[in-house]
């Protein structure tokens, strides 16, 4: 890992969790649909990366949302989750030629059918987690939730990665 992967890694967890806590902790759609923005810095960490690292990002990142919300370790649960998944996910995904050490979960390489299902797998299974973590029971107005706050995250997600993430396309 050079210095550039961790500055820039490091400046995305900062404006991804400042962004959950500050914006999106307060937009909500119909009382129903939560962004949890931060998921995203673990959904654009590079394929190749260490999995013991990812889970100890994971952690962190959860956490940290966790202390500002006051949920007591239910973030944390789900994204420690979604990053000892996300390893198998990509395994599921894999394309026929399969990854180069340079990719990099990013909508512009890897194309916008494999981004999606990459991140919809990732964001429902990390909602539910948080979704039945907090009633801890059964409840179809949880699935309600689930599945507004995927489409909302999953948006937002979407619209980061064309803002903000490199449209060079890798030849394969």
């Amino acid at each position: 890992m050079n210095s550039t992967f961790g500055i820039r890694h490091i400046v995305q967890f900062i404006l991804f969790v400042a962004l959950q806590i500050l914006l999106f902790d307060n937009l909500v759609l119909f009382s129903t649909g939560f962004c949890f923005i931060y998921i995203a810095f673990l959904l654009f960490l590079p394929i190749n990366i260490n999995r013991l690292v990812l889970l100890l990002l994971g952690f962190i990142v959860g956490f940290t949302v966790d202390i500002f919300y006051d949920t007591m370790g239910i973030h944390a649960a789900a994204s420690v989750l979604l990053a000892f998944l996300r390893p198998h996910i990509l395994n599921l995904l894999t394309p026929r030629d399969g990854y180069e050490s340079s990719d990099s979960a990013n909508l512009h390489i890897m194309g916008w059918n494999w981004f999606l299902t990459y991140a919809s797998i990732l964001i429902v299974i990390h909602h539910a987690a948080v979704f039945f973590l907090e009633i801890i029971s059964f409840e179809w107005y949880t699935l309600v939730k689930i599945l507004l706050s995927t489409l909302f995250t999953g948006v937002v997600v979407v619209i980061l990665q064309l803002l903000f993430f490199s449209a060079k396309r890798v030849k394969r």
